[in-house]
């Protein structure tokens, strides 16, 4: 049995009727609604795609709603890309550039404007070790004992920790540390920066180098560990109990749980591939979301690979408006924090 033009648009009708109204579209719907013949002939085409596994057939209901298959095949050959309205555009860009001067910022300001548009629970990974790359280290005076150890990677993601001195260091002292740091570990990935070893480099200077190794080094390691980590930023975690599809409290506790183990979620979303990938009901080869979808799309800063923006939902969802909008917003993730980094050299 082949896809006929007529079986097609009926198909896309009742497509886009459920995703606009979540209840089961029967053969009079599409008559009236599409001019595509009588409610006779549509019911027979229903009847047809149904059994070509396009349309299920709900008991309660004789309409009928598109299976995971339907949704695929809109997604690949029927979606039309909606083009946001420059109104649209803009709204984004005042929400996105609002109040921002680091990447992490920007990234969980990003996760929050996409599940405000969308309504729909947002995700957002911050980059990840193989990428991102330190750019700059400084050594802060807090009192004699105390310093601010700072470090800033390329990726404009900065990690501020707080260090106790066993012995008292002068200002000299500090600058000449954090002058070799930067030296030595600019340019260097995060994973390579943990393999080094500067003590060589300091020994024209022994009281940087006893500042390093019996105080300085151990709270680097450990931050620079906490940097590899991938960060993950989730909004609208309560966006599902709006949506018709959860109404059952036991399938919206399930896929609240679901998402607030947040690294299960991560390492799910990590393998997803580079680019917009959209993935729906048991695509996800994952029993958790075989009754969702995912769409994610990977961001870039200096026209480097970062990160991931997307949202997971039901599989009933505007893929073309939600694809169009993390489009969008990956697309001026990289013009936004070119403008903080431009806002803060000013400064």
């Amino acid at each position: 049995m082949d896809l006929t033009e007529r079986k097609l648009k009926i198909l896309q009708a009742v497509i886009a009727d459920f995703i606009k109204t979540a209840e089961p579209i029967g053969s009079r719907t599409i008559s009236k609604n599409y001019s595509l013949g009588s409610p006779a002939t549509i019911r027979n085409e229903m009847s047809d795609l149904e059994e070509m596994g396009y349309l299920t057939h709900p008991h309660t209901s004789s309409g009928r709603v598109p299976s995971e298959k339907a949704y695929r095949l809109y997604v690949n050959e029927l979606m039309k890309k909606r083009e946001l309205s420059q109104e649209e555009k803009d709204a984004i860009a005042n929400e996105l550039y609002q109040n921002v001067n680091e990447l992490d910022s920007l990234i969980e300001r990003a996760a929050h404007v996409l599940s405000e548009i969308t309504s729909l629970t947002a995700f957002a990974l911050s980059p990840g070790k193989e990428q991102d790359k330190l750019r700059y280290i400084n050594l802060l005076p807090v009192d004699d004992y105390s310093v601010v150890l700072m470090l800033v990677s390329d990726s404009g993601k900065v990690s501020n920790t707080v260090v106790r001195l066993k012995a008292p260091a002068s200002e000299d002292t500090l600058r000449i540390l954090a002058k070799n740091m930067t030296y030595n570990y600019s340019g260097k990935t995060l994973s390579e920066a943990l393999t080094m070893d500067i003590i060589q480099n300091l020994k024209a200077d022994a009281e940087a180098m006893s500042m390093f190794e019996n105080s300085i080094a151990p709270s680097f390691i450990k931050t620079l560990e906490d940097m590899l980590n991938v960060n993950l930023y989730m909004d609208g975690l309560t966006n599902i109990f709006a949506l018709p599809e959860y109404n059952d409290i036991q399938k919206a506790r399930s896929f609240f749980e679901m998402i607030n183990r947040k690294a299960d979620i991560t390492q799910k979303l990590i393998s997803r591939g580079d680019g917009i990938e959209i993935t729906i009901g048991r695509e996800n080869q994952d029993a958790e979301l075989s009754d969702c979808s995912v769409i994610t799309a990977t961001y870039h800063v200096d026209g480097r690979l970062v990160g991931k923006l997307g949202v997971i939902g039901p599989t009933r969802m505007k893929y073309d408006e939600v694809t169009s909008v993390v489009e969008y917003l990956t697309d001026n993730i990289s013009k936004a924090f070119m403008l903080t980094e431009g806002d803060d050299d000013d400064r």
